[in-house]
Order: C-alpha cells, then structure tokens, then sequence
C-alpha cells in the first residue's frame, strides 16, 4: 500500500465513530434505580423520571444522528434481581451508505433472578448500499422475563428510496439458565432488493420485524391472532419451549409500526415507552 493510500485509510478510521453505553439497574424497596452509567462517544442515555413507579425507563440517543461505514456502538445493560427496566431510543436509528467498511452494532443484555427486561427500541432504517452487521446477545437466569422488540425498514418509502444492494446480517442468541434457547442469524447479501421481491422472503415488503417474548404462552399467541382481522401487514406468531416468536412484513415503516404497536399492547404488561407514541 502506498504513503498516500495508508494516510487515506488512518484518517478514514480515526474519523469512525466509536460509542459504547454500559449500565446497571438494581432493586431498592420495590423501586429499580441505575446504579451506575458508562457513555462514550456519540451514545447518550438519558433516565426520564415520574413516569412509572416499578419500572425504570431508559432513553438511548445517538447525538451523531445516525451511523455509517466504520462505524461500531456497543450497549451493554445488566438488570438486577427483582428490577424492571425499559429501554427505547429518541428516534429511529439511521445507517447510511458504506464506501466498504462494515457499521457494527454489538448489543449485550443480562436479566438477573426476578428481573424484566422491555428492549423496545425505535426502527433501524437502512439507507442504499448500507454494511451493517448486528449482534443481540442475551443471558437471563431460570425466572426473568424478556420482551424484545426489532424493527428494519429497507429504505425511506414516503420519499421513493429503495434499498437495491449492501449487506444486513442480524445475529440474536438468547441464554436462559446457561442453556442456549433462541439461536438465529438472518443475512442479505448484494442484491437486498431482489432478494426481498421473492415470495419466500418478504414478497416485495421492505419493513420488518421481530419481537420475542419469553417466558411466553399459548395465551400470547391468542391474544395476538385476536388482532388479525386489524393488521394491514402480514403478522405471525407460535411459541414452542417458554418463548413466544411474532414475525411482521409490511409494504412501509408506518404499515410496520401500527401492527407492532397493536401486538406489544397484547404481549407487554406495561405501557409502552411515550416516545413510541409521537
């Protein structure tokens, strides 16, 4: 490699944004409080008060406004015996284009005994020619509840923009008592928008979802086909092992946010976060 070319590539990655959000929640007389909160970089989290008196509500927000090539955030939240926490962000999380680099996103929860877990954050928008990778590892002990929560829309559609080529590839693991329960990877490679065009894929829908209740029951899988008659999108659900799965397609971002509105009001016990609702 050349001076030049080398310079070129150091300036490139010291302009990378680097960003990283570590915190804790704790249990005291009933109440979940932060016990303590790591942030670098572009990534804030801001703790709203008042709104719920059992529940701790946690507010992510990305002051670069968005992400790109080279790029990498890690979270990494660890909820304590008995607390209750509920994490979104300010606003949907944009990736823009690459010129080669991968954007990273590396997201670590850890639901102690007794503990609940709401990870609710806002739809991750991808732009054209978008290189991202994601990876949601999450550990919770024998009797802790988990809601996630995952949305991806391919493109702003109210402004005519497709997502024709790039890379996705959305990795979840989720332990409980140290066993492995939930394993998937999903990957788009090259050529996104004909892939999504298939019938096996999403039949030319470019918003989709995945929310994962755990444990959950036959009863949440009821509670959520109710609604079918309701959804403008295509909505899925079965549970299997103590894990509730709803899988969602739709033909935009806003189709996508109604159906899974209308689903996490069924499978949430708590409202959701204010934010969702502007």
């Amino acid at each position: 490699m050349s001076v030049v070319a080398t310079l070129r590539s150091e300036t490139f990655a010291a302009n990378r944004a680097r960003a990283r959000i570590a915190f804790g929640v704790n249990a005291d007389a009933g109440v979940s409080r932060r016990t303590r909160v790591h942030e670098a970089g572009s990534l804030r989290v801001r703790f709203p008060n008042g709104l719920r008196a059992d529940t701790l509500d946690a507010v992510m927000v990305n002051t670069a406004g968005g992400m790109t090539g080279g790029d990498r955030f890690d979270v990494a939240i660890d909820v304590g015996a008995g607390a209750k926490l509920t994490v979104t962000t300010a606003a949907a999380e944009k990736i823009y284009r690459s010129l080669g680099p991968d954007t990273e996103i590396a997201v670590k929860l850890s639901v102690s005994s007794g503990g609940t877990l709401a990870w609710l954050p806002q739809e991750t928008i991808l732009f054209n020619q978008v290189r991202l990778k994601r990876s949601i590892d999450v550990t919770l002990d024998d009797d802790a509840q988990l809601l996630v929560a995952e949305a991806v829309v391919f493109g702003r559609s109210a402004m005519a923009e497709t997502v024709t080529q790039g890379l996705f590839v959305d990795r979840w693991r989720i332990h409980r008592g140290g066993a492995l329960v939930f394993a998937e990877t999903a990957r788009l490679d090259t050529m996104i928008a004909k892939t999504l065009a298939q019938s096996a894929s999403t039949a030319g829908g470019v918003a989709i979802a995945s929310v994962i209740k755990t444990p959950g029951t036959d009863d949440d899988v009821a509670g959520v086909r109710a609604l079918t008659e309701s959804f403008v999108g295509e909505v899925g659900i079965s549970a299997w092992n103590g894990i509730a799965v709803a899988r969602f397609v739709a033909r935009d971002g806003a189709t996508l946010r109604r159906d899974l509105m209308n689903v996490l009001a069924v499978l949430s016990p708590a409202p959701l976060p204010r934010l969702w609702l502007n």
